[in-house]
């Protein structure tokens, strides 16, 4: 009996993992060929991806990002999703709505919102100007500034739904326990609910790192080619300066990257489960 709802259960996975291989695997295997054939077989551009300071330091600096985005995203994340989950009827609606108009506006054109806020001819210094609290523009943009608070803009609202789930999950009776022994809102909050929600922290986290380090279209615009990352460097190294291989290396060694950080943090999510 159990072959046999093993047997129905590959078949009706057997479409989505065809799909995933197709989509995924084939053209990653591709990468890797790229890799190790382009110019010349061998590992040489993995060891031009590892010691070129070129290449090093946009990997640094697009870890830094990362890590700055990541932390930002899940803190602001959190507040909005304790408003949404634990406020009352009228702040659910008006952070249900900051939480879902982001998804209707494409990551280009919110790109060139903040394009339009941060220059230096933007609305917000033109604005300081004018109440002359501000001599000289300051540049918020063409720079890592810019970039993280792009990116920390579009990956709060995706960032919101994991720790939704862990605060619903909470259970009440616990905070109502602490309550009703007399500690402080405070405490509970710190010592009862932060801990009961970490799963929602450390998926939050790691959803936003990993859509950060693969991240596009926001740095090269709003980092205008002076905060190069990861994605952009790629991209320069296929279409601007033909470099397949040294392109294929970096994108190997990103996605090894990325694997091991997911191995990591749901390895540490699970040791620190309360």
């Amino acid at each position: 009996m159990k072959a046999v709802r093993m047997r129905a259960r590959l078949i009706l996975f057997s479409p989505l993992l065809l799909f995933l291989a197709a989509a995924y695997i084939v053209p990653f295997l591709g990468v890797m060929s790229l890799s190790v054939t382009t110019p010349t077989p061998g590992l040489g551009q993995y060891e031009v991806a590892l010691t070129d300071p070129l290449v090093l330091s946009v990997m640094w600096r697009t870890l830094r990002i990362c890590v700055i985005v990541t932390v930002l995203s899940t803190l602001f994340a959190y507040i909005v999703t304790y408003l949404w989950v634990r406020g009352g009827p009228t702040t659910r609606v008006v952070i249900e709505l900051c939480i879902m108009i982001p998804f209707w506006i494409s990551v280009l054109t919110r790109a060139f919102g903040w394009l339009a806020l941060l220059s230096n001819r933007g609305l917000i210094n033109t604005w300081l100007e004018q109440l002359a609290i501000l001599s000289d523009p300051l540049t918020m943009v063409r720079n890592e500034f810019g970039v993280i608070v792009g990116m920390v803009h579009f990956l709060v609202p995706l960032a919101v739904f994991p720790l939704a789930t862990a605060m619903r999950n909470v259970d009440e009776r616990v905070l109502m326990a602490a309550r009703g022994m007399g500690a402080s809102r405070i405490r509970i909050f710190w010592q009862l609910f932060v801990p009961m929600t970490w799963n929602g922290i450390a998926g939050a986290a790691l959803l936003v790192f990993v859509f950060g380090i693969g991240f596009y279209i926001t740095p090269a615009l709003l980092g205008g080619g002076r905060s190069v990352m990861v994605a952009e460097l790629v991209y320069l190294r296929i279409f601007q300066v033909p470099d397949w291989g040294l392109a294929a290396a970096i994108s190997v060694l990103l996605m090894a990257t990325v694997g091991f950080l997911l191995a990591f943090m749901m390895r540490l999510g699970k040791g620190v489960n309360p």
